[in-house]
């Protein structure tokens, strides 16, 4: 079986040479880049030749080309690498431009090494039952038909994850989609944090306490307008409600 690939992404190497040690001795094939240039040609090359990361652990600051513009190139060409953000910025507003950008996840310096190596195991998983899922969807099924969700005005294709609401079509992420679609499933019902966490991070570790938070500011940027009626709610103190007022 061939290693599983990573690009490690940093210009510290006071962290890159100790993490890429570490990440080598858990059995990963680790390539380091200390900047974002150098970062988009090794992934360009990666694949052009087929041989592609299975995880890009990306720093924000870099020199030549941010982490963010990396990720946002990386998007843009339809790459669904898993990428996990590794740094010091730790504001609410810097974890939504991450995940707006297509980041997977989110860690905050300083870390300590085992919640790094947990969080990457959690994002090879992820990655592997996605993959699962294509080559079984692939395979022919003649009396499928297109999973729709409908509640609150509303509608959710879980097939295309797509939504549409008052005729705008809106276009959400596989993490967006299955957020989205297990609010409105308990449409007028408080869920808690723990439930939402145990049902988009069924598997693995879960992540930091402002993900959540930032992935529901994001959906919530996406599904409603300032001329349309809220549809999530936060409940201080014990959760979140889809529906209408």
């Amino acid at each position: 079986m061939n290693p599983v690939k990573l690009l490690l992404v940093d210009d510290e190497t006071d962290l890159t040479e100790p993490l890429a040690l570490a990440l080598s001795r858990e059995g990963y094939q680790v390539d380091v880049a200390v900047d974002g240039e150098i970062a988009l040609e090794k992934l360009t090359q990666a694949r052009s030749q087929q041989a592609y990361y299975q995880l890009v652990i990306l720093d924000w600051m870099l020199p030549r080309c941010s982490g963010v513009e990396v990720c946002r190139q990386l998007r843009s060409q339809s790459d669904p690498t898993p990428v996990l953000f590794l740094t010091a910025k730790d504001t609410l507003d810097d974890r939504v431009q991450g995940l707006d950008v297509g980041a997977d996840d989110y860690l905050v310096k300083p870390f300590e090494l085992r919640e790094l190596l947990a969080r990457v195991r959690a994002l090879l998983r992820r990655q592997d039952q996605l993959q699962q899922q294509l080559e079984v969807s692939q395979v022919p099924e003649p009396e499928t038909s297109t999973q729709r969700i409908n509640a609150e005005g509303l509608s959710l294709e879980l097939d295309n994850q797509m939504a549409y609401r008052n005729g705008r079509a809106i276009a959400l992420s596989d993490k967006e989609c299955r957020l989205l679609a297990y609010l409105m499933q308990h449409a007028q019902t408080i869920l808690s944090h723990e439930q939402i966490y145990d049902h988009l991070w069924p598997q693995g570790e879960k992540p930091g306490s402002n993900v959540l938070a930032a992935q529901m500011r994001l959906l919530r940027r996406k599904i409603e307008t300032d001329q349309e009626p809220s549809l999530i709610h936060t409940i201080y103190g014990k959760g979140y409600r889809f529906g209408a007022e």
